[in-house]
């Protein structure tokens, strides 16, 4: 079954929605990477200690969950972990970095 994806575009228009529908972010990048440029508001979680973060994962149940990496390989494996363990989350298309290139160009790229 595909990974549920997300396209830059409809990220953004949920990010500007009401407080109450706007998805929890969570990065799945290395923290350097997410020291270099980050969405707002998006909880680091890096993907090789996922599980690790067993207790701020099961906060996030009933909650939209988008999981973003650099262009969208590793965020891919994020969701998948993160359905598998009864969450509602899809994965961003394409990254941080097509969401620069295509939402919000002032975010650095690298």
């Amino acid at each position: 079954m595909p990974i549920p994806e997300i396209t830059p575009a409809e990220l953004a228009r949920r990010l500007a929605g009401p407080p109450e529908s706007r998805p929890v972010l969570v990065d799945v990048r290395f923290p350097h990477e997410h020291e270099w440029v980050a969405l707002p508001g998006s909880v680091l979680m890096p993907l090789p200690e996922l599980e690790d973060f067993h207790e701020q994962l099961d906060a996030l149940r009933g909650r939209p969950v988008v999981v973003y990496c650099h262009h969208g390989v590793r965020s891919l494996d994020g969701a998948t972990y993160l359905i598998d363990r009864g969450l509602e989350a899809v994965s961003l298309q394409g990254g941080i970095d097509l969401y620069s290139r295509t939402v919000d160009p002032s975010l650095p790229r690298y």
